[in-house]
């Protein structure tokens, strides 16, 4: 009877006709048979014969609408699910330092519509770029290929703070190649993303992180650049150590140890705020910090040279 119910709005009126509910016969309050049947006063035409084809031609346009209902949500669910698991295989291969297995699953995918895909394609391009054995003409490639994608999932989905993170972080990457006055003029671009990121998700401790960068980049930027932003920007970016100490202190509340380079942020920041013996804890912590990437290896060996000089000097 449903069915049935929801075929009469296929079934084909006379030119002017609307369709509408029954109406009652006269004053037995029975619906009217079909004789001629009408819509809100209105008759179906055509004799019997066409009018069972035409409740037969609407029975099945109703179906195959339905079936075409059926088959798009179910489209869209193996789509739904493909991505997952597309997302799921990216993440196994990032934690296990993949890196260009990563790159090459992604960019199978670069015309996605989907942000958080595209981010993650943003972060492997650039962690391509970052390589030691990648050329110098296509790392530059691969940092203009990171803002691209980073750019799209932002357009995909401006709720997503990942998309905005590695926006800030790609388009920061891009200022090494545009020159001084456009590298500053994005300073402000990037501190706003980075800002939008915590907002959106105030437990990422990357994010906060980053923030505390940009902080100690301006906080420690010589004398000449100062005087050239100023001389460019009526209002240029500034920070101060102090506000850098606050960052780095809170993403490690947030999430302690999660990066071996914040711990040496930590120690860098009390340095040049001349407190040797924080300083020489967080530095402490940089040095011990198991090394899993190339980076901690880095940041080990920087700690280590940093606790002797402090050392030296006391």
């Amino acid at each position: 009877m449903a069915l049935a119910a929801r075929l009469w709005r296929f079934l084909p009126l006379r030119r002017g006709a609307v369709p509408g509910s029954w109406v009652t016969a006269g004053t037995s309050g029975s619906r009217r048979h079909c004789g001629p049947c009408r819509f809100s006063g209105f008759e179906v035409m055509g004799n019997p014969g066409t009018f069972k084809r035409g409740l037969l031609l609407s029975a099945l346009s109703y179906l195959g609408f339905e079936t075409y209902q059926i088959i798009s949500q179910a489209a869209v669910v193996h789509a739904t699910a493909k991505d997952e698991e597309i997302l799921e295989q990216a993440d196994y291969l990032y934690e296990s330092g993949e890196t260009e297995k990563l790159y090459q699953l992604l960019a199978q995918y670069k015309e996605s519509e989907d942000a958080e895909l595209l981010w993650r394609l943003a972060r492997a391009s650039r962690d391509v770029a970052q390589l030691s054995r990648t050329s110098e003409e296509e790392k530059k490639l691969l940092v203009y290929e990171a803002l691209e994608y980073a750019k799209r999932a932002l357009e995909k989905n401006e709720s997503n703070f990942a998309a905005h993170k590695w926006y800030a972080i790609c388009l920061s990457d891009v200022g090494d190649y545009e020159g001084i006055k456009v590298k500053i003029a994005n300073a402000y671009i990037i501190k706003e993303h980075f800002e939008k990121a915590i907002e959106l998700n105030p437990k990422d401790a990357t994010s906060i992180h980053l923030m505390g960068i940009w902080c100690y980049t301006f906080a420690e930027m010589p004398w000449y650049q100062r005087r050239i932003a100023k001389m460019l920007f009526a209002s240029p970016p500034s920070s101060t150590y102090e506000e850098a100490l606050v960052y780095f202190h809170r993403a490690e509340q947030v999430d302690p140890n999660f990066y071996s380079k914040n711990l040496l942020l930590l120690g860098k920041t009390y340095l040049k705020l001349h407190n040797k013996k924080l300083a020489a804890l967080w530095l402490t912590k940089a040095r011990d910090y198991p090394a899993h990437t190339e980076e901690d290896k880095q940041i080990q060996t920087e700690a280590a040279q940093l606790l002797t000089s402090v050392s030296d000097k006391n």
